[in-house]
């Protein structure tokens, strides 16, 4: 008997979550330095400067455990969105909370809905509690609306949607989740995970919060990671109807936030300039992307988030490689069934200029 065995059965069938590789591995690996990262979507500005002094700002009072109800920071989100506190819940990053979303409603024999090529969570979520994945066949790399209905049946209890997606970037507009919404029967939980919302143009965006009014079954996830650059602090947030958001309490582990987190979150959540220069970026790089891969004749799938997902027409892992030797992290994204990809996190202009330098080397583009 081994341990393997003893675990639940779900457990038995993961295969642990592969990050993208850290900078001080690679360095590590090929002794090279000089190496810039654009595998993991973070924010190429750096730790924002409202951060770093509310952090100062915290580091006296770190023998005390932090407020477990995260009392100022829902304040704030309540206030910059016009929602209740009430309808706040905290997470150690968005991922914690798809997690907790999935424990709150879902058990063995229940079934979760969601797309082909998206997040991989939720398949891993999925299986850790013994509950049966419905993975719909993606339209154009991302979601088919009309198949997850078409999915739904009696076992049904969660549906997760992406958008814009990781990792292809497929963008969901207003008046198409709306109407998707409108036909989901009101017991079926639909998570909506808006981790990258803030790369979208604003003309388009879609205000989700808003649709929390008409449609109790919904919970909006938002990240802090991304446009906030609060990555390695790992902050979001989710918004439901009140009963949701208790359920979500009684699941929730305290102190799942830290003080650091809250505090640096509080203060940046208002640090609009901040946000549009990592959004103002990333629109204008992204147009880069897609000049240079048009140039070049490299397939891309077009992207609303803060990276770019390229079809190398072979497998790709000779790419990956090769860009790692000459100092460029990006992310292979073979786990979800796409070999031939490379997902490319959208960063500054020098670092973006380097990583075509890199590609026309390897690849040997005239």
């Amino acid at each position: 008997m081994t341990f393997l065995q003893q675990a639940n059965t779900g457990v038995q069938a993961l295969s642990p979550y592969q990050a993208g590789k850290p900078i001080e591995e690679l360095e590590r690996e090929l002794g090279i330095s000089n190496i810039i990262k654009l595998a993991s979507n973070e924010n190429p500005f750096g730790f924002p400067e409202s951060a770093k002094k509310a952090i100062q700002n915290q580091l006296d009072n770190l023998t005390r455990y932090p407020d477990s109800n995260g009392f100022s920071l829902k304040a704030a989100i309540a206030e910059k969105f016009n929602l209740q506190p009430e309808q706040i819940t905290l997470g150690n990053g968005s991922n914690d909370l798809i997690e907790l979303i999935a424990h709150t409603f879902a058990t063995e024999g229940d079934e979760i809905i969601f797309s082909q090529y998206a997040f991989i969570v939720y398949p891993l979520i999925t299986k850790a509690i013994n509950a049966k994945a419905r993975e719909i066949p993606a339209k154009n790399w991302g979601h088919d609306l009309e198949a997850f209905l078409a999915a739904i049946n009696e076992k049904t209890k969660l549906i997760f949607i992406a958008n814009p997606n990781n990792p292809t970037g497929n963008f969901l507009t207003e008046a198409e989740i709306d109407s998707f919404l409108a036909k989901v029967p009101p017991h079926i939980v639909v998570a909506l995970d808006e981790a990258y919302t803030e790369f979208t143009a604003k003309e388009e965006r879609v205000n989700s919060l808003a649709l929390l009014k008409k449609y109790p079954n919904l919970v909006v996830s938002r990240s802090l990671s991304k446009a906030y650059g609060l990555a390695g602090l790992r902050i979001g947030f989710a918004v439901s109807n009140p009963e949701i958001a208790g359920l979500f309490n009684r699941v929730r582990q305290p102190f799942n936030v830290n003080s650091l987190a809250l505090a640096a979150a509080e203060a940046v959540l208002n640090d609009d300039d901040f946000v549009e220069k990592a959004a103002e970026n990333n629109r204008r790089e992204l147009k880069r992307y897609e000049e240079f891969c048009k140039k070049y004749g490299l397939q891309y799938i077009p992207s609303k988030g803060n990276f770019i997902t390229i079809d190398f027409q072979q497998p790709a892992a000779p790419v990956y490689d090769a860009l790692l030797h000459e100092g460029v992290i990006v992310r292979p994204i073979a786990g979800y069934g796409m070999p031939n990809h490379l997902r490319i996190s959208i960063g500054l202009p020098e670092e973006n200029r380097r990583l075509f330098d890199a590609l026309i080397k390897i690849l040997n583009l005239k």
